[in-house]
């Protein structure tokens, strides 16, 4: 009995609700039709929609996504909040503890007031290590030198110049202009040079023009491939790239080299000279 009262009520309860429904509705349309007649009337709006949004979860959920991912890959303390049941854990001073349980890790960090931080997550188990606060200020400022000393370089870009081997003067000036601007920004250079229709075919002034080129940047570009003839012999082409560091270091102390040789020279010579006046 007590089951089939029960059920009628819960019966009664949705029928009047269905009802107050219907009649909140119908009560809104009659308050709006007059406003709706009238061509100057604003559209009305209704304010239980209006602050609809305050009650959605789905920007806090997208902004608590964002910052989880932001945290994630950033260098800070994990806290309480350890994923894992079983965990590998080392001390502040890189002491191996071996595998723990995150209940027995979090009673040691709170009784050496130490922080947890991630070291690997790809691990079985992930590995983790227990530090300072003064030395995960430390690991940050370490991380941040490496990445201003190593900066991600991207893909590197190749630039592509044709033209003829009967160039006027002035215009390859120009073009090895921008071929040097482009070399400053670390870009590789892709030059092409068609023979031109009054050049024997035995002449190389498409190479002595390659060659030209590169000698207005010593110490800044290379040949990355030597001039190659392609198009059936009809034209010759090569790619200029910038020194690495390495090779920017060699050239350096090459032209240092070949400084104090000459200094030295100069100065034998000199002597040599004056012993002649000497004597004389």
């Amino acid at each position: 009995m007590a089951a089939l009262s029960l059920k009628r009520l819960t019966l009664q309860a949705v029928k009047s609700e269905k009802s107050c429904i219907r009649c909140f509705g119908k009560h809104i349309v009659q308050k709006t039709a007059p406003a709706q007649s009238t061509p100057i009337a604003s559209a009305p709006r209704f304010s239980f929609l209006v602050h609809a949004k305050a009650f959605s979860t789905t920007e806090d959920t997208q902004n608590e996504g964002k910052r989880k991912k932001k945290n994630g890959t950033a260098f800070s303390n994990t806290g309480r909040k350890i994923s894992q049941r079983i965990i590998h854990v080392f001390d502040e001073k890189g002491n191996d503890l071996g595998n723990m349980h995150r209940a027995d890790v979090i009673k040691l960090m709170e009784k050496q007031e130490l922080r947890l931080v991630q070291r690997n997550a790809s691990a079985e188990p992930a590995e983790y290590q227990l530090m300072t606060g003064v030395q995960i200020h430390q690991e940050r400022l370490r991380l941040r030198e490496m990445g201003k000393a190593n900066p991600k370089t991207g893909p590197t870009l190749t630039k592509e110049l044709t033209f003829s081997s009967n160039i006027g003067q002035n215009d390859l000036d120009t073009k090895t202009k921008h071929i040097q601007q482009w070399i400053k920004k670390q870009h590789q250079v892709r030059i092409t040079i068609k023979k031109g229709k009054n050049v024997d075919k035995s002449e190389n002034k498409g190479e002595d023009i390659f060659h030209q080129i590169l000698q207005t940047m010593p110490g800044i570009a290379t040949f990355s491939s030597r001039p190659l003839a392609v198009q059936g012999g009809k034209a010759l082409t090569c790619v200029l790239r910038p020194l690495s560091e390495k090779e920017e270091k060699a050239y350096k102390e090459t032209q240092e080299i070949q400084e104090r040789d000459t200094l030295n020279k100069d100065r034998g010579n000199d002597k040599e000279s004056n012993t002649l006046h000497q004597q004389f």
